[in-house]
């Protein structure tokens, strides 16, 4: 089967509301190579509202450098590069902690967005965080913002943007709204994937079932071009 990155994981033990342990992580990432995923990247929750930045990114590393060890003792394990979600709040265009929070030190950022509609400003905000720091948003799960019957017209307007977005396997695991996320994909509205697993009951890694179904309907092009889009995030500038 063709492979994607997982984008999109809390896979990091300890940091946030995802892995509990170690072992816990070492099991999500067992799950993550059983499906055919070879690069995940771990992207913990930021709130600029209630979590100091010094505090967290040396929450984020030790936790990191526990993994990797951890890892070494296991065969098979896929590639892990490090990132974050960081949810969107005023002013975040000028705040100088972004560049810390980009995966893999390049110039993409995960971030998650506040419950639509978005007003102007807030749109302005996503354009201003590559305007202004020249870093690319990557708008996580897009499938929490919208539903087959009601879009706020933010697929329209996101595709206007110095953007990429990201969106979850369950968008195309749910039967209710496969329909739309093979549609969004079709028309280039979705560039990345993601599991967004948390652990291995409630939200667990399940990316590969997702590629298998976009494989099955759009054939191995389509996940070429998905991994193109993924070069692009390699290929940016390090910061």
């Amino acid at each position: 089967m063709s492979t994607v990155v997982d984008f999109h994981s809390h896979i990091l033990p300890g940091v946030d509301d995802g892995s509990r342990n170690l072992a816990q992580s070492i099991q999500m990432l067992q799950k993550e190579a059983e499906q055919g995923i070879e690069h995940v990247v771990a992207t913990p929750h930021f709130y600029a509202q209630h979590d100091r930045p010094e505090a967290f990114l040396r929450d984020r590393a030790r936790a990191e450098r526990m993994l990797r060890e951890e890892m070494a003792r296991h065969p098979k394990m896929p590639k892990l590069s490090i990132g974050a979600e960081v949810y969107f709040f005023n002013g975040i265009s000028d705040s100088d902690i972004l560049s810390e929070l980009t995966i893999d030190q390049k110039r993409y950022i995960l971030i998650e967005m506040m419950q639509p509609p978005w007003s102007e400003r807030v749109y302005r905000e996503l354009e201003n965080i590559w305007v202004k720091q020249n870093l690319v948003p990557v708008i996580a799960h897009i499938d929490r913002y919208i539903a087959p019957f009601h879009t706020y017209g933010i697929p329209d307007r996101l595709e206007r943007l110095p953007v990429k977005v990201q969106a979850n396997a369950n968008f195309f695991l749910d039967g209710f709204t496969r329909r739309m996320a093979f549609r969004m994909l079709r028309r280039g509205r979705i560039h990345l994937l993601g599991s967004d697993c948390h652990d291995l009951m409630h939200r667990p890694p399940n990316l590969g079932d997702a590629v298998a179904l976009i494989q099955k309907k759009f054939g191995p092009e389509m996940i070429s071009w998905i991994n193109s889009q993924e070069e692009e995030v390699w290929e940016s500038r390090n910061i």
